[in-house]
């Protein structure tokens, strides 16, 4: 029936209100995921499998590999990578599908951002959905939610950061304060060096 239609999920949306359809974006999306899975299934033949979660060992030390060590290295660029990172990493590419996968989006996400451009954006929230890895998908979605703010923020040179961080520091301090009052107190908080020896 949708053959030949662009099928993701955001311009594949507004092909089908057009024809009527009433549901939300993330109905559709929940729909063509499966709809993708499907496909995937029947195209290698494969029953559906749940992703490996065994502990991948370090092939210096024979020791498991931490989740915390490889969460860093998941997102660590392979220029960036010593020698012997670079083969924990191909280790956990090998005996981790999930690990491979996540590694996988997390390179071109950085590129993405590396490269200030959000076209490719769109195409990487529908592979990060249909990826089966929660984190990822859960991050997908939010992306999606505010895709306007996400794209000026990849392509605009702008960033209102330091002013978030100077709120965040004034709204630290006030809750600090509550309930006490007087000047000292205020400036002992505000101008802490002032007071030592």
């Amino acid at each position: 029936m949708l053959e030949g239609w662009n099928r993701r999920g955001r311009h594949l949306f507004h092909d089908v209100k057009q024809r009527g359809y009433t549901g939300s974006v993330a109905n559709l999306e929940r729909l063509l995921g499966a709809w993708r899975r499907a496909e995937r299934e029947q195209a290698d033949d494969v029953p559906p499998t749940t992703l490996k979660s065994e502990p991948v060992r370090d092939p210096e030390t024979g020791h498991a590999i931490s989740p915390v060590v490889a969460a860093a290295l998941c997102i660590k660029p392979r220029g960036l990578l010593t020698d012997r990172q670079a083969r924990k990493v191909d280790a956990l590419k090998q005996g981790s599908e999930a690990f491979a996968e996540m590694r996988r989006l997390a390179m071109r996400f950085n590129g993405i951002l590396r490269d200030k451009r959000s076209a490719p954006l769109d195409a990487w929230i529908d592979d990060a959905i249909d990826s089966e890895l929660i984190p990822i998908m859960r991050f997908a979605r939010v992306l999606r939610r505010d895709i306007d703010a996400v794209n000026n923020a990849i392509e605009l040179p702008w960033s209102n950061g330091q002013a978030e961080g100077q709120i965040n520091r004034l709204k630290t301090l006030k809750r600090s304060m509550y309930g006490r009052a007087g000047p000292e107190l205020l400036k002992a908080r505000m101008l802490p060096r002032l007071h030592t020896k």
